[in-house]
């Protein structure tokens, strides 16, 4: 990041590495190379920001979401949009938890339903990552009530030398059905948060599409203080 910073700088003519050079930087490393000429139709730009602002619109809103550090609609590497979150660090993950970030995973795709009332394939690594949560839910880590207290998880690896499921036709059938269950009822729960909040989903839409790039101050001007954030209390002088 600081080797980066400092080419950015340079390219700049820059006297000093500034604090906006590291943050470019960062997008750099993290989202790949802003491609500002690449062409891109006012109606693919508007169905983008309203996928980009779903995210961070159902992550300001549901508790146990990453809180959002960035949203833009400039396109970057293989991506025409994208959003830097700041992941809470745990050590072990609650249902709930993991529900909310697969709520906020399927926000895209819940806002192009909400704005168009139709889908496109723009959100197929949201889908990909929803899957692998919901697979783990129900596979490996013994948190869906239908397939109960087990895990098809082996640490030592020795399945790996074993060609046979360690389930049945019948309990796969099950899982399939479990996963599939899992993120289609986070799609519509996203979909009712939307729904309920569709002006100012719209709102935040608009924004993106005149600047190109929202940040954390552009969300709380339009919803308000985020109210599972508390503020960190600095213990008294002694």
């Amino acid at each position: 990041v600081c080797n980066e910073a400092a080419l950015i700088a340079a390219r700049n003519n820059h006297e000093f590495v500034t604090k906006q050079d590291f943050l470019d930087a960062v997008d750099r490393i993290v989202g790949g190379l802003e491609k500002k000429n690449k062409a891109i139709k006012p109606s693919e730009k508007k169905r983008v920001a309203f996928h980009e602002a779903g995210h961070a619109t159902i992550s300001w809103l549901v508790e146990h979401a990453a809180p959002l550090l960035k949203v833009t609609i400039v396109p970057r590497g293989r991506s025409l949009g994208a959003a830097w979150y700041l992941p809470e660090e745990r050590l072990i993950v609650r249902p709930d938890q993991m529900l909310d970030e697969m709520c906020a995973t399927m926000g895209g795709r819940a806002a192009e339903k909400v704005i168009f009332n139709e889908i496109s394939t723009g959100a197929l690594s949201d889908l990909e990552k929803v899957t692998r949560q919901a697979r783990a839910m129900v596979t490996i880590y013994g948190l869906n009530d239908k397939l109960g207290n087990i895990t098809y998880y082996d640490s030592t690896g020795q399945s790996d030398h074993n060609f046979s499921k360690p389930y049945s036709e019948e309990t796969a059938k099950v899982i399939d059905t479990e996963i599939s269950k899992l993120i289609e009822e986070q799609y519509q729960r996203a979909i009712h948060i939307l729904e309920t909040n569709k002006e100012k989903l719209t709102q935040l839409a608009d924004i993106l599409i005149e600047k190109e790039v929202i940040f954390k101050d552009d969300l709380e001007t339009i919803f308000g203080k985020r109210p599972f954030d508390k503020e960190e209390e600095i213990p008294a002088a002694e």
